[in-house]
C-alpha cells in the first residue's frame, strides 16, 4: 500500500473535501479522487460517500482513520530517528583496540568523538588483534583497531590505515644511552630487556635478526614501564604510545631497519553499510594518529 494514499485520507477525512485536500497537498483535485479510489480498491471498502458539497466518512473510513493517523504517525517518528542517526545525534558505535593502541591514540579518539557526537552512545573493547577481528566479523564491535606486519591481510574486513607503528626504546631516565637521538638494538648489549614473553620470538622483538634474551617478564605496559623507571631494564614501546611515557622514563627511537615496523589499521567488517557514527570515528582516529606523529 502506499503511504501517499493515507496520507491523503487523512487530509479528505480532516477536510471534508477533495478540493480543500488537493490545496494542501499541492495535487490536483482529480489525483487525489485517483488516490481515494485506489486506496478503496486496495482495501475493498468504500471509505468516503461523496456528497453534494464535499464528501463524508463512511462507517468503514471512521474505522481506518486512527490506523492511518497511527501509521502515518510512527513513520514520521521512524524519518526522525533515522535523521538523528545521519545526523549523529543519536545512535551507538562499539570500538575495540590493542593494548598498546589504548595509551594514547583510542582515548584521544574517542574523547574527540564523544565531545562531537554527545547523542552517540561509544563505546570500548580490549584485546588482542586475532580476538578484535573474531569479535568484528561476529557482528559484536564495529571497528578494530589493530596491529598488524606489513603486507598482513586479514580475510573478511576492510581496512583503513591510521599509522606507521615503529618501534622505539624506553629507557630510564639517566640511563647512559637516554640521551641519543637513535639507537641500535647491539648499542643495548648486555642490558635487561623487559617484555611479555619469555621468548623474544613472541614479542615485538621478534622480528629482529638477532633479538635479545628476555630477563624480566611482565604483561601489562604500564608494568613493564614501571620496572623502567626503576632502573631495572629497558623495553620496546610502539611509537603511538611515547606521548603517554611516565616520568622518570625516556624513550628513543630505533635505527630505521633493526626491527620492521607495524602498521595501525582500523577495519570494519567487509560487506558492512558503514554507518555514520563508525564513518565519524575513522576519521577521528585518523586525525588523532596524524596529530601524534
Amino acid at each position: 500500500m502506499d503511504t501517499t494514499w493515507l496520507t491523503t485520507f487523512v487530509e479528505v477525512a480532516r477536510t471534508g473535501s477533495f478540493t480543500a485536500a488537493a490545496e494542501t497537498l499541492r495535487f490536483t483535485q482529480s489525483a487525489i479522487s485517483r488516490q481515494v479510489s485506489a486506496l478503496e480498491d486496495e482495501l475493498g471498502a468504500r471509505l468516503f460517500d461523496r456528497l453534494p458539497r464535499g464528501v463524508r466518512l463512511t462507517e468503514n473510513g471512521r474505522s481506518l482513520l486512527g490506523h492511518a493517523e497511527a501509521v502515518l504517525d510512527r513513520l514520521a517518528i521512524a524519518r526522525q530517528d533515522l535523521a538523528a542517526l545521519r545526523n549523529l545525534a543519536a545512535g551507538s558505535v562499539r570500538l575495540g583496540s590493542f593494548s598498546s593502541a589504548n595509551a594514547v591514540l583510542v582515548p584521544r579518539a574517542l574523547a574527540r568523538f564523544r565531545a562531537a557526537h554527545p547523542g552517540v552512545h561509544a563505546t570500548h573493547h580490549e584485546g588482542m588483534t586475532a580476538q578484535l577481528l573474531a569479535r568484528l566479523t561476529a557482528g559484536e564491535i564495529d571497528i578494530a583497531v589493530i596491529s598488524l606486519s606489513a603486507g598482513e591481510r586479514p580475510e573478511g574486513v576492510d581496512l583503513y590505515k591510521i599509522t606507521t607503528d615503529h618501534l622505539w626504546i624506553a629507557l630510564p631516565e639517566g640511563h647512559r644511552l637516554a640521551g641519543r637521538k637513535r639507537l641500535r638494538l647491539a648499542d643495548l648489549d648486555g642490558e635487561t630487556w623487559i617484555a611479555g614473553r619469555p621468548r623474544a620470538a613472541d614479542t615485538l622483538a621478534g622480528s629482529a635478526g638477532e633479538p635479545p634474551a628476555i630477563g624480566i617478564v611482565v604483561q601489562e605496559w604500564i608494568a613493564k614501564l614501571g620496572f623502567v623507571e626503576a632502573g631495572l631494564g629497558v623495553t620496546l614501546v610502539p611509537s603511538i604510545s611515547v606521548a603517554a611515557m611516565p616520568r622518570g622514563v625516556v624513550a628513543v627511537p630505533l635505527r630505521s631497519g633493526e626491527i620492521a615496523p607495524r602498521i595501525v589499521c582500523a577495519a570494519t567488517a567487509e560487506h558492512t553499510t558503514l554507518s555514520a557514527s563508525v564513518r565519524a570515528l575513522l576519521n577521528c582516529l585518523t586525525d588523532c594518529a596524524t596529530e601524534l606523529k
